[in-house]
């Protein structure tokens, strides 16, 4: 398997104000800092970093779910990262947490207990952030019964 490379590029538009850049047919978007460093016009670095995180999840689990010819949608993931002070002070994403909600009941669901044991694994994203940055993962499917 060889590798990728993505490139994303970022131009400062004003402040802490930046427009990122996906490049081909990907449409681009600003990014801001929250008050009081920035307007808040935008997604955050942190918030950025929770949504790349839940998108692959998401895709991750229905990618999953769909090689055994399941229908699960529409799913939808909450993610919450915890910011907080480091031992020297600085401000670092703590923890992780990601629910992610099945569109249908778990019943209606084939070999979900192979999917649920499997998922995570094949998440780009999550695997990677969390060497550095613990990552708690939930399911709970439409009826609100915890899976995971």
């Amino acid at each position: 398997m060889s590798d990728t490379a993505i490139h994303v590029q970022l131009k400062q538009k004003q402040d802490y104000q930046f427009d990122i850049h996906f490049g081909g047919t990907v449409p681009s978007f600003m990014g801001d800092e929250p008050a009081p460093l920035g307007a808040g016009l935008g997604p955050s670095p942190v918030q950025l970093l929770a949504a790349s995180v839940g998108n692959c999840l998401s895709d991750s689990l229905l990618f999953a779910l769909r090689k055994f010819k399941q229908a699960p949608e529409p799913l939808s993931c909450d993610v919450h990262a915890q910011v907080g002070r480091n031992a020297e002070g600085r401000l670092r994403v703590l923890e992780i947490k990601a629910v992610l909600t099945l569109g249908v009941p778990a019943a209606s669901l084939e070999h979900l207990d192979r999917v649920l044991s499997t998922f995570e694994s094949y998440c780009t994203v999550t695997q990677s952030v969390g060497q550095g940055i613990a990552v708690v993962v939930e399911v709970v499917d439409a009826l609100g019964q915890k899976l995971k």
